[in-house]
This record gives C-alpha cells, sequence and structure tokens, in this order.
C-alpha cells in the first residue's frame, strides 16, 4: 500500500483521466465456426457463475453455425439478469453467444486485469441494474454499459493495483480450497459414523416419522393469498442442507384456510423432492409452511433424534438421487421414507449428532474457524477493491490512512494471520476426533455385545 501511495503521488499526483469505456473498449464483433469450440472454451451465460466466481464447464455447447469469438484478456459479462452478477476474466481464446458481454480492449493504457477490477465492483453491477430493461427477465443495456467511466491511472498504478487485488484473491482462494477439502473430511468421517455392522436396527425412515406430508403452492393470481402475509412459506431453493431460520416468502392465513398449505412444527426433516433440488434437505427451525415440492417429516422423539435422521439422509444423497423419476428427475414421499437408515439407541445417537455437529460448526458457521475467516477476507477484498478503483476525475485518489496501511499489511502476511489458527484448529479437530470416536466406538461395542 506505501508503494502504490507513492506511486500515485509521482504519477498521478493531480488525478487520473476517466473515460466512458466505450474509449478503451469495444465488444466483440468476429465470429468463428462452432466446431472451433468445446466445453473449456464455450461461455454461456449458464456457465458463468454467479456473484464474480467465474465460470464452470459448458453442459451445452453448440454444434452448428458460428459463436461470437473472444480472446484471452477479454472481460466477460452475463446480460441476462444483471443482480447475478456474472463476470469472467478470459484465461484462453473461445466462444460465446449474444446473451454474454465481451469487452475487448481497444486502448494499451488499459490493463485487461485492472478493468476485469473495475467491472467488477458492486458500483458496475449497480450501475448495470438501474439500466437494465425488462422486469421478468431484465437484459443490461449494452450501450448503458459502454458509457460507463473507467479510471485510466498510469499503468504503473495499474500494476500496482492489481498486485494488491490478486493478493486478496489469491488468500481467499487458498482459503476455500481448504475449506473444500475439510467438507470432503467431514463427509467420509459423517458417513463412516453413520455405519453399523451389527448390533443395530436397519430400518425404512417411515418407522420413525410421526408424520409427514407435503404443502401446496396457493393460487398466485389472488393476492389475497400473499399480500401482507405473515406466515412463513418454504420453497425448495430454501432447503440447502441448512437449518431455516428465516425465509423470504410468505403467505396469509386466508391462504392457509383455503389452500392445502399445511403447518408444519418445528424440527422436521425437510426433502426436496422436485426437479434439479429433489434430495437436498434442511431443518426448520420456525414453525412454517411449504410448497409442493418439498415433503415434511416430523420425527417421533421416542424413537430418533430429528438431527440424526437428517444426518443420516445427508450421507444418502447418492441414493436419493439414482432414485429419481421422470424427465425432470422427481423423487416422491415413498421413494425417500422407504430408504433405510440404522437405528442404534438414542444414546449413540445423542453422540453421533455432537460429533457432526461440530464438524459442521466447523465447516459452515460464519461466526467462527474457516467460514468466518474467509468471510472477512471476501468483505475486506470488497471494500479495498472498491477503495483503490477510486479516483477523483480532478484530483487525488481516495487511499486509506497510514493506520489502515498497517492493517492492511498484517492482514495480506498469510504467516501471521493464518498459520497459528489453522494448526490449533487442527489439533483441536484431531483431538475432538480421536475422543469422541473412541467414546462412540466403545458404545456401539457393548450395544453389539448386549
Amino acid at each position: 500500500m506505501n508503494k502504490l501511495v507513492k506511486l500515485i503521488q509521482e504519477r498521478c499526483p493531480n488525478g487520473v483521466e476517466v473515460v466512458e469505456l466505450n474509449v478503451i473498449a469495444n465488444y466483440a464483433k468476429n465470429r468463428i465456426d462452432a466446431s472451433c469450440v468445446d466445453e473449456n472454451n464455450y461461455v454461456g451465460v449458464e456457465n458463468l457463475l454467479q456473484n464474480k466466481r467465474g465460470k464452470v464447464k459448458a453442459s451445452s455447447v453448440p454444434t452448428i453455425g458460428t459463436v461470437i469469438e473472444f480472446h484471452r484478456g477479454d472481460v466477460l459479462i452475463g446480460n441476462i439478469r444483471p443482480y447475478l452478477k456474472k463476470i469472467w476474466l478470459a484465461d484462453c481464446d473461445g466462444g460465446t453467444n449474444g446473451d454474454v458481454l465481451a469487452i475487448q480492449i481497444k486502448d494499451r493504457r488499459m490493463m485487461p486485469e485492472f478493468l476485469y477490477y473495475v467491472l467488477s465492483s458492486d458500483q458496475f453491477f449497480l450501475y448495470d441494474m438501474q439500466n437494465s430493461k425488462g422486469a421478468k427477465m431484465p437484459r443490461g443495456n449494452k450501450e448503458a454499459v459502454m458509457k460507463y467511466k473507467i479510471p485510466v491511472p498510469p499503468l504503473e498504478v495499474q500494476r500496482e493495483i492489481v498486485h494488491v487485488l490478486d493478493s486478496f484473491t489469491l488468500l481467499t482462494a487458498e482459503l476455500t480450497a481448504e475449506l473444500t477439502a475439510r467438507k470432503k473430511q467431514y463427509s467420509f468421517y459423517r458417513d463412516q459414523l453413520l455405519k453399523f455392522e451389527t448390533g443395530v436396527r436397519i430400518v425404512p425412515i417411515k418407522e420413525v416419522i410421526k408424520h409427514s406430508c407435503s404443502g401446496a403452492t396457493p393460487a398466485k393470481g389472488n393476492s389475497d393469498y400473499y399480500d401482507g402475509g405473515t406466515i412463513p412459506w418454504i420453497r425448495t431453493q430454501d432447503v440447502c442442507f441448512n437449518e431455516i431460520t428465516n425465509v423470504n416468502s410468505f403467505i396469509t392465513e386466508k391462504a392457509v384456510k383455503e389452500t392445502a398449505v399445511k403447518w408444519i412444527p418445528e424440527n422436521c426433516v425437510i426433502v426436496a423432492i422436485s426437479g434439479a433440488t429433489a434430495g437436498r434437505c434442511a431443518i426448520n427451525k420456525i414453525k412454517a409452511t411449504t410448497n409442493q415440492h418439498c415433503l415434511n417429516m416430523e420425527i417421533d422423539k421416542e424413537k430418533a433424534l430429528y438431527k440424526y435422521v437428517y444426518y443420516c439422509l445427508c450421507s444418502k444423497q447418492d441414493e436419493l438421487i439414482s432414485k429419481k423419476q421422470g424427465a425432470r428427475g422427481d423423487l416422491n414421499a415413498s421413494l425417500i421414507m422407504s430408504t433405510e437408515i440404522p437405528v442404534p439407541n438414542l444414546d449413540i445417537q445423542k453422540r453421533i449428532v455432537k460429533v457432526l455437529d461440530n464438524f459442521d460448526a466447523i465447516c459452515t458457521n460464519l461466526n467462527i474457524g474457516l467460514p468466518a475467516e474467509i468471510k472477512a477476507r471476501q468483505k475486506q477484498y470488497e471494500y479495498y477493491r472498491d477503495l483503490l478503483l477510486t479516483f477523483a476525475e480532478s484530483g487525488s485518489m481516495l487511499v486509506t490512512d497510514r493506520q489502515t496501511d498497517r492493517q492492511t499489511d498484517r492482514q495480506t502476511d498469510r504467516q501471521t494471520d493464518r498459520q497459528t489458527d489453522r494448526q490449533t484448529d487442527r489439533q483441536t479437530d484431531r483431538q475432538t476426533d480421536r475422543q469422541t470416536d473412541r467414546q462412540t466406538d466403545r458404545q456401539t461395542d457393548r450395544t453389539e455385545r448386549n
């Protein structure tokens, strides 16, 4: 940061030029034959990831006709529903379609990486959304995008800003990779804890269910069912291997009285049964209603713990997915409730739940461990990205003070930031795993002897 401040003082003490995007870049226009692209270098809006997370391999690639050609260093932006914030800095040559804006730099004063950071800012996406057209499926306004104001600092300043932001990006990527590895470890231990060779009953889930039901969708055209509603209405997008504590959709008491919507108590195990979400599980921590695409199971607490049954279903994901039927890939109540799970005594279930709760918290709780650090780093990155890219047209860059500079230097030092916490977490995790595994093994052995 100190180096950056010095560069700004030397290279642009009186501010920088700010121009419309069309001055330094244009949309790609050349087209190439569809045979030139494959799943790795074809980019459609569907394989751009939300929230600025790049892209994945294309699931559908055109085989006839032509596609728009892009090159390494171009910035690709999803132009459908700009609020999804889909953007990618191309690391290869390839092809795209009209739903993706392929922005090519034509001015040598602009670095591709710097332009990418400018266009991945929240300010740009807010501008894009404000100028979009259409209500149900809004599209970005291509002319308006080209009028977005871009700062053009000297290349030396651009390089240093990119270096600082790349450091944040790399650190977040490393933390995310570590969290992904930890989640795999968690899944392995979960599956191992839920395996019993002998001495434990294996029963269909329906044998531990006190009551089950699905919900309904009140008629969308009846505003009396939705306007001013205060009753939580859970949909499959809320069901994602989580505890549901709040929702975005609500219905009215009239909807409950006049439709097939049903109240469900807290702590039901909910399984999505339709389409792409089928097989995903959740637990509702609030009294609520659901739509018809959710199977809601109230667990008999005399036979099983709801959290134990939830973890069993999470471990049965491959089996549930293999049971999908029809063109859309749906499940039904019979398929789910016939799934067999081991049911040890309640004491052993409690021990297993305690272990898995600890693992789950380490992997998902945004207040502790790696998830908390990733969340903090992301906020930090976004703050400094927006700050570093904010130039005054007639004056100086809005830079941080010395205290913030020192803080940034400390925070980007990986050794002082992470090593101690990571080692402590691993030691604690290993110790907890060994102790709990021994306790669970001893309890299971006693059960088998009995």
